[in-house]
Protein backbone atom coordinates (compact mmCIF):
# COMPACT_ATOMS: atom_id res chain seq x y z
CA UNK A 1 0.00 0.00 0.00
CA UNK A 2 1.50 3.91 -0.98
CA UNK A 3 2.55 5.54 1.85
CA UNK A 4 0.33 8.61 2.31
CA UNK A 5 -0.53 11.06 5.01
CA UNK A 6 -3.59 9.98 5.37
CA UNK A 7 -1.79 6.22 6.16
CA UNK A 8 0.37 7.29 8.63
CA UNK A 9 -1.98 9.52 10.17
CA UNK A 10 -4.84 6.13 10.79
CA UNK A 11 -1.87 4.08 11.99
CA UNK A 12 -0.34 6.54 14.55
CA UNK A 13 -4.25 7.21 15.43
CA UNK A 14 -4.85 3.36 15.82
CA UNK A 15 -1.92 3.01 17.75
CA UNK A 16 -2.40 5.27 20.02
CA UNK A 17 -6.10 3.90 20.36
CA UNK A 18 -4.86 0.82 21.58
CA UNK A 19 -2.05 2.27 23.39
CA UNK A 20 -5.23 4.25 25.41
CA UNK A 21 -7.09 1.27 25.96
CA UNK A 22 -4.38 -0.59 27.62
CA UNK A 23 -3.59 2.29 30.10
CA UNK A 24 -7.43 1.98 30.74
CA UNK A 25 -7.73 -1.35 31.40
CA UNK A 26 -4.54 -1.51 33.73
CA UNK A 27 -6.19 1.16 35.63
CA UNK A 28 -9.41 -0.49 35.81
CA UNK A 29 -7.93 -3.70 37.13
CA UNK A 30 -5.63 -1.37 39.60
CA UNK A 31 -7.71 0.72 41.34
CA UNK A 32 -10.09 -1.37 43.25
CA UNK A 33 -6.64 -3.66 45.12
CA UNK A 34 -5.54 0.14 45.24
CA UNK A 35 -8.57 1.78 46.86
CA UNK A 36 -8.89 -1.43 48.98
CA UNK A 37 -5.43 -0.71 50.21
CA UNK A 38 -5.71 2.50 51.08
CA UNK A 39 -8.61 2.00 53.09
CA UNK A 40 -7.23 -0.34 54.78
CA UNK A 41 -4.20 1.37 55.90
CA UNK A 42 -6.22 4.09 57.14
CA UNK A 43 -8.57 1.23 59.30
CA UNK A 44 -5.14 0.26 60.39
CA UNK A 45 -4.03 3.93 61.74
CA UNK A 46 -7.61 4.83 62.95
CA UNK A 47 -6.49 1.72 65.68
CA UNK A 48 -2.96 2.89 66.20
CA UNK A 49 -4.34 6.20 67.44
CA UNK A 50 -7.66 5.69 69.54
CA UNK A 51 -8.55 3.62 72.22
CA UNK A 52 -10.39 0.69 71.79
CA UNK A 53 -13.72 1.48 69.87
CA UNK A 54 -16.70 -0.17 67.61
CA UNK A 55 -17.57 2.46 65.18
CA UNK A 56 -16.51 5.91 63.46
CA UNK A 57 -18.34 8.75 62.34
CA UNK A 58 -16.42 11.58 60.03
CA UNK A 59 -16.62 14.81 59.07
CA UNK A 60 -14.09 16.74 57.30
CA UNK A 61 -13.74 20.13 57.37
CA UNK A 62 -11.67 22.86 55.95
CA UNK A 63 -8.22 24.54 57.44
CA UNK A 64 -5.82 26.77 55.53
CA UNK A 65 -7.49 25.34 52.32
CA UNK A 66 -6.86 21.95 53.08
CA UNK A 67 -8.98 18.77 53.48
CA UNK A 68 -9.14 17.86 57.10
CA UNK A 69 -11.30 14.87 58.03
CA UNK A 70 -12.34 14.18 61.51
CA UNK A 71 -13.21 10.57 62.59
CA UNK A 72 -15.68 10.53 65.89
CA UNK A 73 -14.94 6.82 67.76
CA UNK A 74 -17.65 5.19 69.85
CA UNK A 75 -18.47 1.79 71.83
CA UNK A 76 -21.68 1.62 72.61
CA UNK A 77 -23.27 5.15 73.13
CA UNK A 78 -20.21 6.34 74.73
CA UNK A 79 -17.40 8.72 72.56
CA UNK A 80 -14.62 7.41 73.26
CA UNK A 81 -11.78 9.33 70.79
CA UNK A 82 -11.13 11.05 67.80
CA UNK A 83 -9.05 10.59 65.15
CA UNK A 84 -7.47 13.44 62.86
CA UNK A 85 -6.38 13.03 59.08
CA UNK A 86 -4.32 16.09 59.10
CA UNK A 87 -1.64 17.34 56.54
CA UNK A 88 0.80 20.21 56.06
CA UNK A 89 2.36 21.62 52.77
CA UNK A 90 5.19 22.62 54.98
CA UNK A 91 7.25 19.55 54.54
CA UNK A 92 10.88 19.39 52.80
CA UNK A 93 9.95 16.60 50.26
CA UNK A 94 6.36 17.67 49.72
CA UNK A 95 2.94 16.94 51.78
CA UNK A 96 3.03 15.61 55.00
CA UNK A 97 -0.07 13.55 56.61
CA UNK A 98 -0.47 12.13 59.75
CA UNK A 99 -3.79 10.86 61.86
CA UNK A 100 -3.58 11.70 65.30
CA UNK A 101 -5.70 10.10 67.85
CA UNK A 102 -7.25 12.54 71.08
CA UNK A 103 -9.28 10.78 73.62
CA UNK A 104 -12.51 12.87 74.13
CA UNK A 105 -10.62 14.87 77.34
CA UNK A 106 -8.04 16.09 74.22
CA UNK A 107 -4.95 14.22 75.51
CA UNK A 108 -2.92 13.19 72.79
CA UNK A 109 -3.28 8.98 72.38
CA UNK A 110 -0.67 8.59 69.36
CA UNK A 111 0.09 9.89 66.27
CA UNK A 112 0.68 8.43 62.54
CA UNK A 113 2.33 8.89 60.14
CA UNK A 114 0.35 8.13 56.51
CA UNK A 115 2.37 9.90 54.25
CA UNK A 116 5.65 12.02 53.90
CA UNK A 117 9.18 12.14 51.11
CA UNK A 118 11.30 13.77 53.52
CA UNK A 119 14.88 12.94 53.69
CA UNK A 120 15.59 9.50 54.31
CA UNK A 121 17.65 9.14 57.86
CA UNK A 122 16.36 12.69 58.55
CA UNK A 123 12.75 13.67 58.47
CA UNK A 124 11.73 10.15 57.55
CA UNK A 125 12.76 9.36 61.33
CA UNK A 126 9.03 10.91 62.32
CA UNK A 127 7.81 7.55 61.68
CA UNK A 128 10.04 6.46 63.92
CA UNK A 129 8.11 4.83 67.15
CA UNK A 130 9.37 7.54 70.25
CA UNK A 131 10.89 9.99 68.19
CA UNK A 132 11.19 13.37 69.56
CA UNK A 133 8.31 14.66 68.27
CA UNK A 134 5.65 12.20 69.16
CA UNK A 135 7.80 11.95 72.87
CA UNK A 136 6.95 15.62 73.36
CA UNK A 137 2.60 15.39 72.66
CA UNK A 138 2.27 11.98 73.14
CA UNK A 139 -0.41 11.21 76.85
CA UNK A 140 -0.17 15.23 77.13
CA UNK A 141 -3.08 17.65 76.14
CA UNK A 142 -1.32 20.35 73.94
CA UNK A 143 -3.51 23.06 75.86
CA UNK A 144 -0.85 22.30 78.46
CA UNK A 145 1.95 22.73 76.10
CA UNK A 146 4.18 26.03 76.01
CA UNK A 147 2.50 27.44 73.36
CA UNK A 148 3.50 30.61 70.73
CA UNK A 149 0.40 33.00 69.25
CA UNK A 150 -1.67 29.93 70.25
CA UNK A 151 0.08 26.66 68.53
CA UNK A 152 2.73 23.91 69.11
CA UNK A 153 6.11 25.35 68.25
CA UNK A 154 9.27 23.28 68.18
CA UNK A 155 11.74 24.76 70.50
CA UNK A 156 13.83 26.27 68.04
CA UNK A 157 10.73 28.58 67.57
CA UNK A 158 10.35 29.24 71.03
CA UNK A 159 7.92 25.89 71.59
CA UNK A 160 8.68 22.98 73.61
CA UNK A 161 8.28 20.23 70.92
CA UNK A 162 11.59 18.91 71.00
CA UNK A 163 12.69 18.48 66.71
CA UNK A 164 14.32 15.50 64.70
CA UNK A 165 17.72 16.06 64.66
CA UNK A 166 18.96 18.16 61.81
CA UNK A 167 15.69 18.23 60.17
CA UNK A 168 13.78 21.56 61.76
CA UNK A 169 12.04 21.58 58.41
CA UNK A 170 10.62 18.00 58.63
CA UNK A 171 9.77 18.63 62.17
CA UNK A 172 8.32 22.32 61.81
CA UNK A 173 5.89 20.03 59.01
CA UNK A 174 4.76 17.72 61.55
CA UNK A 175 3.75 20.55 64.12
CA UNK A 176 1.84 22.14 61.61
CA UNK A 177 -0.09 18.91 60.67
CA UNK A 178 -0.70 17.94 63.98
CA UNK A 179 -1.83 21.81 64.93
CA UNK A 180 -4.88 21.31 62.10
CA UNK A 181 -5.68 18.35 64.21
CA UNK A 182 -6.21 19.70 67.18
CA UNK A 183 -8.06 23.12 65.76
CA UNK A 184 -10.22 20.14 63.76
CA UNK A 185 -10.69 18.05 67.16
CA UNK A 186 -11.85 21.49 69.47
CA UNK A 187 -14.38 22.32 66.79
CA UNK A 188 -15.72 18.37 66.28
CA UNK A 189 -15.71 18.06 69.86
CA UNK A 190 -16.67 20.89 71.94
CA UNK A 191 -17.85 23.26 69.06
CA UNK A 192 -15.41 25.72 68.99
CA UNK A 193 -14.21 27.72 65.87
CA UNK A 194 -11.83 26.98 63.43
CA UNK A 195 -9.04 29.76 63.51
CA UNK A 196 -6.02 30.37 61.32
CA UNK A 197 -3.33 27.75 62.06
CA UNK A 198 -0.18 28.06 60.27
CA UNK A 199 2.21 27.01 62.58
CA UNK A 200 5.69 28.60 62.77
CA UNK A 201 6.89 26.59 59.34
CA UNK A 202 9.53 28.91 57.76
CA UNK A 203 7.82 29.81 54.43
CA UNK A 204 10.23 30.23 51.07
CA UNK A 205 10.62 33.27 48.98
CA UNK A 206 11.19 33.88 45.70
CA UNK A 207 14.05 35.09 46.55
CA UNK A 208 15.28 32.74 49.76
CA UNK A 209 17.11 29.76 48.80
CA UNK A 210 15.73 26.08 50.03
CA UNK A 211 17.72 24.30 52.30
CA UNK A 212 20.50 21.74 51.41
CA UNK A 213 20.33 18.05 52.18
CA UNK A 214 21.71 17.78 55.76
CA UNK A 215 20.93 21.35 56.72
CA UNK A 216 17.46 21.57 57.51
CA UNK A 217 18.53 22.47 61.22
CA UNK A 218 20.29 25.65 59.98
Amino acid sequence: MKSTLLNMTAVLFGITLVASAGVGAVNLITAEPIAQAELAAKNAALEQVLPAFEATASETLTIDELPITVYTATSGDATVGYAVETKSKQGFGGVVSLMVGFTPEGEVVNVNVLKQAETPGLGTKMADEGNPLLASIRGQRLEDKKLVDGRLAVAKDGGDVDALTAATISSRAYVDAVNRAWMAYKSVATGAGVADTASGATQQTANEPQAQEGGENE
